[in-house]
């Protein structure tokens, strides 16, 4: 059940227990009267009827001057001696005629909220039940002495089924109030939870747009900027080339590069698969790449595959791609090596993508985050390791060429 619908219904009984304790006073009051009526020979004397007359009216009034009930009443002064003022009222109606013992019954249902005090409370609850069990043991005085047991057996009766309920009706009245304490409590979690949610969705929109950026950036630095960088470098071949045979090698090898750069743009903005993936596995498009490389830069270049090849995920297979990219890239740029070789290796639950060169090789401590041109380097092919949970090692000293190690889990192609 929602909050909101217990608030409600909570209210509908405070208004239902508003109402009866408004009016079941007048309504005892009333049908006593009847039956004060219909058996009237129990009334003996004109006297006994003027009495009862008097004290009806009586009740009547104290229960204007009462009022109604809204909400519940907190005791005090006033309403315990309006409460004495009914007993009294009750217990002479009684006395006349029995049958307004139903009018005594009123004592039940409102002493806790009409008399400080829970001994009082009792007290009051005791002098009630006096006057309904003198009337069930056949009405004050008694004229028969059968008539005294019979009216403490019913007095222990009713106390009896009088404490029984008032226990229950406590316990009823604490659960309400844990109820509601729980109910707020609850509300302030669910107002302080709303608070931690918006706050949480804007975190996770800036982390996204961050994440967006960084990816955004690596693409482009894997695609768009190392194919202008081949373009350039077969563009400075042409220009210094005097046979027209191969210029034109070189500039048909500049325009496939732009072509292949421009898919890879499109295909980066739309977060797609590498050109090279979208129509072969990744052993196959490591082996182009690699083979495309070497014949752009003249560097001899050796692809290799150990184990029984997978198919990947996109992801997995689109990252080690990437890797080899860079890794390639920067072999070209600051390397100056003879031999590459690049191995891609299934093991069990995991793929290692090697990659090796003979060059001048480097100090990875003295290397910065990212290079002044604004590259990515090692700590973008880092950073795409982590990105699938896996990790890239580096091993190079100056003069002994450098290793690149990057180990990723084994996350098969979804079918």
């Amino acid at each position: 059940m929602q909050t909101g619908e217990m608030t409600a219904t909570d209210q509908r009984l405070d208004r239902r227990q508003d109402l009866f304790h408004t009016w079941a006073p007048y309504g005892l009051l009333a049908v006593s009267a009847v039956l004060a009526l219909v058996s009237s020979e129990l009334v003996g004397t004109p006297a006994e009827w003027y009495t009862a007359g008097a004290l009806f009216i009586t009740a009547v009034l104290l229960q204007l001057w009462h009022g109604p009930r809204h909400g519940r009443r907190t005791p005090s002064g006033r309403s315990a001696v309006f409460y004495g003022l009914r007993w009294a009222t009750a217990f002479g109606l009684t006395v006349i005629n029995p049958f307004f013992a139903f009018y005594a019954a009123t004592g039940y249902f409102d002493t806790d909220e009409l008399i400080p005090g829970r001994r009082r409370q009792w007290l009051g609850f005791l002098a009630s039940a006096l006057v309904i069990a003198s009337a069930q043991a056949g009405g004050l005085p008694f004229h028969s002495p059968i008539q005294w047991p019979l009216f403490g057996v019913m007095l222990v009766v009713n106390t009896t089924l009088l404490a029984s309920a008032t226990h229950f009706a406590r316990q009823e009245e604490q659960r309400s109030r844990d109820r509601a304490e729980t109910i707020a409590a609850l509300r302030q979690a669910l107002d302080e939870n709303a608070a931690l949610h918006s706050q949480l969705l804007v975190q996770a929109r800036e982390a996204g747009v961050a994440d967006e950026r960084r990816r955004l950036a690596a693409e482009i630095h894997d695609t768009i900027a190392q194919g202008l960088t081949g373009i350039i470098a077969q563009l400075q071949v042409v220009a210094n080339a005097p046979d027209p045979s191969v210029a034109r090698t070189h500039l048909a090898r500049a325009s496939d590069l732009a072509r292949h750069s421009l898919g890879e743009a499109r295909r980066s903005v739309h977060n797609l698969a590498p050109v090279a993936l979208e129509n072969a596995g990744l052993p196959d498009a490591l082996k182009k790449t690699v083979a495309e490389w070497g014949e752009r830069t003249g560097t001899r270049a050796e692809f290799t595959v150990t184990g029984r090849a997978e198919q990947l995920h996109e992801e997995v297979a689109a990252t080690l791609l990437r890797i080899v990219q860079e890794a390639l890239s920067n072999a070209a740029r600051h390397a100056r090596a003879t031999r590459v070789g690049v191995t891609l290796s299934f093991l069990g639950d995991e793929v290692i993508l090697d990659i090796r060169d003979d060059g001048r090789g480097f100090d990875p401590l003295a290397v910065p985050a990212r290079t002044s041109a604004g590259g990515f380097g090692l700590d973008g092919m880092r950073a795409r390791a982590e990105r699938i949970a896996g990790s890239l090692t580096v091993e190079s000293e100056p003069g002994h060429g450098t290793a690149l190690s990057a180990r990723v889990p084994l996350v098969r192609h979804d079918p």
